[in-house]
């Protein structure tokens, strides 16, 4: 500040003229506030960078675990055989590749499909009484009561469901059966259904994936405009009029990106899925009512016991074909998902 004398001779305090050349002083916060900034910057880019080396290590350990028995073998006896015989390794490289892991891998998908169809319209419905449905003093303690199934543990699952469901299903699944006489499902339901199969475990698997899909269809759902929804109710649209053409319609993104996270979820399960798959190694489940095998259950079968030639290194294989399915899903999950967003925008 500078001071000009008036004409009574007092004098006035006067801004100081600014200098384009003179350095500005910043107030303390301002500093404290960028460097704050900076922080919170440098934390979450460190959180991505822990992320991507995470999931980059992990398929690099997989890899070089599952490197002898690739170079052994070849990647392509692994995708192509179904010829699961670890008591007939040999080290002679003439030898056939007794370590085929393509039942697992159609088991997965087949378990998980069947799974996601069972889950997510269940889930769907659930989710819409929930959020548009149910009187208000039940919402809170249905979506209680659907987020606790979250927190259930596998074994408990296939606990129960060893001793509990399949008594339960046996009915539903005999009757199932009758279905074999129709020429292009005959296969599919080709009897008898003695229980631990590829069925039951896609029963409890649907269990275990419906919380997680409601739970987030009900999330997308709350975020329907309120005005559309009442804009239809005015309208005389009746409530599941108002539910197809005013929610239905912006939550199919949302309804995809929840079933990709259950497909997610269904594809690691182990232990209640291997208590309840029957774990049939020898062959491709070719009936939903046959016993057969997946990826994890695989591996939580036998890694204690992998003392055969290569028979470790052949599990490692399968971890990572796992490792590699999941990311092609998710990949193709966030495609499909972004289309949707886009044919709705």
């Amino acid at each position: 500040m500078r001071a000009r004398t008036t004409d009574n001779g007092a004098a006035v305090a006067m801004p100081r003229a600014f200098s384009p050349g003179a350095p500005v002083k910043r107030p303390f916060h301002f500093f404290a506030r960028h460097r704050g900034d900076a922080m919170f910057r440098s934390l979450t880019a460190c959180a991505a960078v822990f992320i991507v080396l995470t999931l980059a290590g992990t398929a690099l350990y997989l890899l070089l675990r599952a490197w002898p028995a690739l170079s052994h073998y070849g990647l392509g006896s692994f995708l192509t055989s179904d010829r699961w015989a670890p008591s007939e390794a040999t080290a002679a490289s003439t030898h056939p590749n007794p370590y085929g892991i393509l039942q697992f891998i159609i088991g997965t998908l087949i378990t998980s499909a069947i799974a996601l169809l069972i889950a997510v319209p269940i889930s769907v419905a659930l989710a819409l009484y929930i959020t548009d449905v149910a009187p208000q003093r039940l919402r809170r303690a249905l979506s209680s009561l659907v987020d606790l199934l979250a927190a259930i543990p596998s074994v408990v699952y296939g606990f129960w469901g060893v001793f509990a469901l399949l008594p339960a299903i046996t009915p539903l699944g005999n009757a199932l059966t009758r279905l074999s006489v129709i020429p292009l499902l005959g296969g599919v339901f080709r009897g008898p259904f003695f229980g631990y199969s590829v069925f039951s475990a896609s029963v409890v698997l649907a269990i275990m994936v419906l919380p997680i899909v409601t739970a987030i269809c009900r999330e997308v759902f709350a975020t329907a405009p309120a005005a559309e929804k009442e804009a239809a109710l005015a309208l005389g649209a009746t409530r599941w009029e108002m539910l197809r053409l005013a929610v239905l319609p912006r939550s199919r993104a949302g309804i995809t990106g929840a079933a990709i996270l259950g497909l997610g979820r269904a594809f690691g399960e182990t232990i209640a899925v291997t208590m309840l798959i029957g774990n049939n190694v020898l062959s491709i489940a070719t009936s939903i009512f046959s016993q057969g095998a997946t990826m994890p259950s695989v591996i939580a079968n036998e890694f204690t016991e992998a003392n055969q030639p290569y028979h470790l290194d052949a599990l490692f294989v399968v971890a990572a074909a796992l490792l590699v399915v999941s990311l092609l899903v998710n990949v193709i999950g966030k495609r499909v998902v972004s289309r949707a967003g886009e044919h709705i925008a």
